[in-house]
């Protein structure tokens, strides 16, 4: 499994600011990370679910695969 920070999602979500990947990431329907790391500061989410959502929810947007 490929694991994705919120600068990662950020990234993926087209280069977003991480205040902007903040509040998608809190959306309903948004993958749940698969941990919290960092005294429960840090969420990590799984990369394909993430991709995968961003192929559901913004069709408009080029999703890299890397």
């Amino acid at each position: 499994m490929r694991l994705a920070a919120l600068a990662d999602v950020a990234e993926m979500l087209g280069g977003v600011s991480r205040t902007r990947a903040t509040e998608i990431v809190r959306r309903p329907g948004f993958p749940e990370p698969v941990d919290v790391v960092g005294n429960g500061r840090m969420r990590i989410w799984n990369r394909d679910e993430v991709l995968a959502w961003i192929r559901e929810h913004r069709t408009h947007q080029r999703v890299d695969e890397q």
